[in-house]
């Protein structure tokens, strides 16, 4: 109070200087008043922005630790700054200026509804840096804080808003507070999607069900992408066409979602796909068929295997190999399939710790699906597929060795075309043929009862004209 006493009066002392007659009581002194002290406070935010500023954003990059930086670079520093100033004027305006001034009370709520949203501004910067922080550490794969952080600003900011309203008509927040509860619903209304977001975080946290950077797809939404932030209303994933779409935070605890972290963790990226084999081209193999495919070293024991196998099982049946009713035989697609499984678990790029098989899908109107389920060590979009596809064209290259055919449906029906005209072409020839040959027999026939008819009419022809011998009289 002596130190508020003494400046006072050396503040009217000097004001005294140049005015002789003025009093506190005079509306000239509040005004001197209070023009010097809001010129003393710029002066006091000029040399805390060109001198403090600097000096603390150069203690800040000379230092080692990441959560500075993060400070200078979310603005931490600068709201601290219109600090002073606020502080001063809240500080000057009771000891120059009297109680009963009108501009009093206002100077002072000014001043304190300045360092308020000056405070809640550094509180933000400080919040983002925990994010930042958190992201940046290896807890952010386990759940993401962002919402919590978000529902953390929602609250400072409510709070920061009641205390505001309660200076400026001087009543408790409590009071306010209390009467906040007769508009509830319609708050409820308007923060609807907030408290559901608010609710969902907390399960997402959890439950570890998604955090930032993982592969979501929802088709209810046409979303397929990553999640790039999730927070207390909103979710952005940047999809694979590089739009964003943005989602209700909810709707991931409420809506089919499918995530792809697992594959992401796992060892592997599935391969699931299946060429439709023409049936008409499966058949047994024969002596040479098995000859060629011994040739391949992939299957080349398999085959003297299954050779060995089939020995025994006819020798211990006693059948004969020539027997086509009840002896076995391989079959090219039962062999190819065995060549693909074993293709499969010497590719360099196949996890061979993880499920692998060739299999057969029930076959339909297509052909028979030949199946193969394995597992890419590759989980990278672009080299997965490289994968997929150098393993696809080695199969669909490989086929013909194996006497197999795709079914493809265009080619398919242009085969069965080209049979039945072949065929109509074989049928016409064959009718042709005989055709010609009944005519060659026909005309043979006619030409040789013609000339039996010319013989027969001759004949008849030379009995009429020849004259008849006499007869003889017998002789006594």
């Amino acid at each position: 109070m002596e130190v508020s006493a003494s400046v006072r009066d050396y503040f009217i002392h000097l004001v005294n200087d140049v005015f002789p007659n003025l009093t506190t009581e005079d509306p000239l002194y509040t005004v001197l008043a209070l023009g010097s002290t809001l010129i003393i406070a710029a002066f006091i935010y000029i040399i805390a922005r060109l001198l403090v500023r600097p000096q603390i954003a150069s203690w800040v990059y000379k230092s080692n630790n990441k959560w500075d930086n993060a400070l200078q670079e979310h603005g931490f520093f600068r709201p601290l700054m219109h600090l002073f100033p606020a502080l001063f004027i809240y500080v000057a305006t009771p000891v120059l200026i009297d109680d009963e001034a009108v501009m009093h009370g206002m100077v002072i709520k000014s001043a304190q509804l300045y360092m308020l949203y000056s405070g809640l501004l550094a509180l933000y910067a400080m919040l983002s840096t925990v994010e930042d922080v958190y992201n940046a550490s290896a807890l952010s794969r386990r759940a993401p804080i962002t919402g919590f952080i978000q529902v953390t600003k929602l609250a400072f900011a409510i709070i920061t808003i009641l205390l505001s309203i309660s200076l400026i008509v001087d009543r408790s927040p409590l009071l306010i507070v209390s009467g906040l509860t007769a508009i509830a619903a319609v708050l409820l209304l308007i923060f609807r999607d907030t408290i559901l977001g608010f609710v969902a975080g907390i399960q997402i946290a959890a439950n570890r069900m998604f955090n930032t950077g993982d592969w979501i797809a929802m088709p209810k939404y046409e979303v397929d992408g990553e999640i790039l932030e999730i927070g207390l209303t909103n979710v952005k994933v940047q999809n694979w066409d590089k739009t964003i779409s943005t989602l209700p935070t909810y709707s991931l605890t409420t809506e089919a979602v499918k995530n792809w972290r697992g594959m992401q963790e796992s060892g592997g990226r599935r391969i699931k796909r299946a060429i439709y084999i023409d049936v008409h081209s499966i058949k047994l193999c024969d002596k040479d068929m098995l000859d060629r495919f011994s040739k391949i070293r992939y299957i080349n024991e398999y085959i003297d295997k299954k050779k060995n196998e089939l020995r025994a099982y006819h020798r211990d049946y006693s059948i004969d190999e020539s027997d086509l009713l009840n002896n076995r035989k391989l079959t090219n697609i039962g062999t190819f399939r065995a060549y693909l499984e074993a293709y499969l678990r010497k590719h360099a790029n196949i996890n061979q710790e993880l499920t692998l098989m060739v299999r057969q899908l029930p076959p339909n109107e297509l052909g028979l699906p030949l199946e193969i389920y394995c597992f890419s060590a590759e989980k990278e979009w672009v080299k997965y597929e490289k994968v997929q596809s150098d393993i696809f064209d080695h199969v669909m290259a490989m086929l013909d060795l194996f006497d197999l055919r795709a079914y493809q449906r265009d080619g398919h029906l242009s085969l069965l075309a080209h049979r039945e005209h072949s065929a109509y072409q074989q049928e016409a020839k064959v009718n042709a043929r005989q055709g010609a040959d009944n005519s060659a027999k026909q005309s043979t026939s006619e030409s040789s009862d013609g000339s039996a008819d010319e013989s027969a009419d001759e004949r008849t022809e030379r009995s009429v004209n020849t004259p008849a011998e006499p007869h003889s009289t017998p002789k006594a």
